[in-house]
């Protein structure tokens, strides 16, 4: 069976950003081509009638992810997002910021992805998610302390929630 050439055209442009996504949703690599490649045969599937593809396959990958318990847990690494797009940091930092939410609960992740990473409004993180923008802004809030104190810890300062 031949993919519409779009879709090809469209995997291949986007392939970088959507890996990276995955990382920063599961954690690592393997499980993040696994996302990526599943959210976009999903997508094929449905091609014809997908408006925009970008917030289509975003969606169907933060659903996988949400889901994942169907499949293996995933697994969580302490390897370093690559390429975020953040204010300089030193390396130990990132690590430990990248620890720190390798550690949240997966909807309390996704949201954070979504908000900080890649840039999505709470309105479209709860039609993601399936829930109200309140929600996204607790998720938001109690993945954030939870994190608070052992980026604190780990940099040897105080905290100060």
């Amino acid at each position: 069976m031949a993919l519409d050439p779009e879709l090809e055209r469209f995997a291949r442009d986007h392939s970088g950003a959507l890996l990276r996504l995955g990382l920063a949703l599961t954690g690592n690599r393997h499980d993040a081509e696994d996302l990526v490649q599943t959210a976009l045969m999903r997508t094929a599937l449905r091609w014809g009638s997908v408006q925009d593809p970008s917030p289509y396959v975003r969606r169907a990958m933060v659903r996988l992810h949400l889901n994942w318990r169907v499949r293996l847990r995933a697994r969580l690494s302490a390897e370093p997002l690559p390429d975020l797009p953040a204010p300089p940091v030193d390396s130990d930092t990132r690590l430990v910021v990248w620890r720190a939410l390798a550690g949240l609960p997966p909807r309390q992740r996704a949201v954070l992805v979504l908000r900080y990473y890649e840039g999505v409004a709470d309105h479209e993180i709860a039609a993601l998610l399936g829930c109200r923008e309140s929600s996204v802004r607790s998720l938001a809030r109690r993945g954030l302390a939870a994190m608070r104190p052992l980026v604190a810890a780990a940099s040897g300062e105080e905290d100060l929630t």
